[in-house]
This record gives structure tokens, sequence and C-alpha cells, in this order.
């Protein structure tokens, strides 16, 4: 890649889309964003990116150029919640993926795809819809590229955490809505059993890791996590003694094999530390 290039972020206007956005600006890359906004917000909007408004599902509709780098990141992507919403799931998911798959072959456009983590989780990869149609769809971005030659490579991120994390009510991440109801001065609620381990990653991280598969980056396998696991239990610890328990819920799963070797083997590493991010989070609230 080359300064100037046109790269496509699908989801650019959500948490992590924003902030990968953000980067490819600061590298001197023409960005685009297709984002249908469906947890994306406009103050996640970078200067110098062309935000597009739409579904992923009418990518060739919406996108008149060729991209030489697709980042594909717009997809559902909250696992408890998606028991309840199975049919967002699997249009911007499953309905999506064979659409922007063939746009990227069209357009010869090199693509990066989100997969989930949950692949790799201790009960298994069709433990929830969500889970389900993220392993389905590593399945078939692998595929569809050998079948018709495509430049791809498959990324799966491990709780993503920092700036932009705003509270969404029902798809809230975890760190954002501890932090949330500290600030309420609200107890932690903590889903049952509290021993779920999660390897918390910096946003900044996650985008890192990305721009170098992005650059050099071929097939399945590059998981961008931090190699520090913390307990769900933990992690309410470092934010507030003010808790109580919520009852199990279904997909919730207590762990997932961290698997980063590929992406390490790019040149990439964690830097950021989630007991200084919090600890500089509660500060700024003052509580």
């Amino acid at each position: 890649m080359e300064k100037g290039d046109k790269i496509l972020v699908t989801g650019g206007a959500g948490f992590i889309g924003s902030h990968l956005c953000e980067l490819l600006i600061e590298k001197g890359y023409n960005v685009f964003s297709l984002d249908n906004y469906f947890t994306g917000t406009n103050l996640n909007h970078v200067k110098g990116v062309i935000y597009i408004k739409g579904d992923c599902e009418n990518i060739d509709k919406h996108i008149n150029f060729s991209p030489i780098l697709i980042f594909h990141l717009g997809e559902y992507s909250r696992v408890e919640q998606s028991f309840k919403d199975i049919d967002k799931v699997w249009k911007y998911n499953t309905f999506s993926i064979l659409n922007v798959l063939k746009f990227a072959k069209k357009n010869n456009s090199k693509i990066i795809y989100a997969g989930s983590s949950t692949k790799f989780c201790d009960i298994g990869k069709d433990s929830s819809p969500y889970a389900f149609s993220k392993a389905t769809n590593t399945e078939f971005v692998i595929n569809y590229s050998k079948w018709f030659n495509l430049d791809y490579a498959i990324t799966y991120f491990y709780n993503a955490y920092g700036p932009r994390e705003i509270n969404q009510g029902q798809y809230v991440t975890i760190i954002a809505k501890f932090l949330d109801q500290a600030k309420k001065k609200q107890p932690l609620t903590i889903v049952k059993p509290g021993t779920q381990k999660r390897n918390f990653t910096h946003v900044e991280d996650i985008v890192n890791g990305l721009y170098l598969v992005g650059l050099r980056g071929k097939g399945d396998g590059y998981g961008i996590g931090s190699d520090k696991g913390f307990s769900i239990q933990e992690v309410a610890n470092l934010i507030s003694n003010n808790q109580i328990f919520l009852p199990l819920r279904q997909g919730n799963r207590n762990s997932a094999e961290l698997k980063t070797s590929k992406t390490i083997s790019l040149g990439w590493k964690p830097k950021k530390n989630l007991e200084a991010y919090i600890k500089n989070e509660l500060e700024n609230i003052k509580l």
C-alpha cells in the first residue's frame, strides 16, 4: 500500500472502526467508511474520512470506486443480546458477507475480515447466534477466497476497550458498562459466576494489529489480544466494591484460547495496560 491509496472501512463510525479510520488517516491514506449506524455514531467521525451511510448487504450500490483494501468490521457484534436479535445477526452478518466478498473480488481488493474470538471459546463456536454467524463467516471467507483467488486475511479481536467505548444500552461492552455504573454510583452488575476470563485489549493495540495484518497478513489466524487475562470479578474489583450478581446468561463463555502468534510474527505486541486505563478513567470520573 502507498499513501493516497483508497481504503474502505465497513463499520467505520463504530468503536473499533473509528480508531482504525483515525490511524489510516494519520498514515496518509484516503479513507472511506460504510456504516449503517446501528451501533455507530456521528460522534465517532474522524476528520478527513468520507462517510457513507448504508448496509454492507448493498455495498455495490453505495461504493463506486475500487479500494485497494477493505477492512470488514461492519457486522453485528454482541454475544448474549444476539439471542434476542437473531434477525439482525442474519441480516448484518450472514446475508451481507457474500456481497462484500463479491465486491472485493470484482474490484481486486484485499479484504481483512474481523472474525470473533468466540470461535475459540470453551463452550463452542455455535454457543450463540453471534458466535455461530462469525465462525461460519470465517469459513466462508476462507473457501470463497480459495475458490475465486481472493487476497484475504482474518483477524480475531479479544474484548476491545478504550476511548469512544460509550454506553450503548443493551449493546454496551463490559468495561464501559462498569465505568458508567461507577460514575452514576450504581452497583456494578456482574453476570454469574464472575470467574469468566477475558483478554481485554486496548483499542489502539487492536487497530495497530489490524493495520499490520492489512499490510502483510495472508490467510487465517491473526488473533489480536492482550496476553494478560482478567476475570470479570477481577475487573469489577479494580473499579468498585459496590457489586451485585446477575443470573448466568446463555452464551456467556468461561474462556477463549488466545491465538496471537501469527500477529506477533508481523511485529505486533500489545502495549496498553488495563489497570492503568481503569485507574486513569476513575481519576477522570472523580469518584
